[in-house]
């Protein structure tokens, strides 16, 4: 059964300025083991990468319906499997998080969604 859905969508110019403009905020949004991945990145790379991880952040927050602000940041952790692909490592949900991120040349998009355990 879906408990929620959220979607976000960033500019990586937004995200960038953002950088540019806080050298901390990169602290503000990832955890210890997000930003161990985002140092190893270079220049776009690295936008884009913190713009991904802000973009699910904040599909997740609606979907749960609380927003940030409740929800912290640091409340949510998102890693990439073997093959690659996204998945929440921490979030305040039991059930089964659904993700993906996309990126074009401008923005950057993520949809989460919840799904619960139900009976038959």
């Amino acid at each position: 059964m879906i408990l929620g859905h959220g979607i976000d969508i960033e500019e990586l110019a937004s995200i960038q300025e953002a950088v540019e403009k806080r050298a901390n905020f990169p602290l503000r949004v990832l955890t210890a083991r997000e930003l161990e991945r985002y140092t190893s990145l270079k220049g776009r790379k690295q936008f884009e990468y913190l713009a991904g991880r802000w973009s699910a952040k904040e599909a997740f927050a609606k979907a749960i319906g609380t927003g940030i602000g409740k929800l912290s940041f640091q409340d949510l952790e998102v890693l990439n499997d073997d093959k690659g692909a996204p998945y929440f490592n921490q979030a305040p949900f039991s059930g089964k998080i659904w993700l993906s991120i996309s990126h074009t040349e401008e923005y950057v998009t993520a949809s989460v969604i919840l799904e619960g355990n139900h009976e038959n």
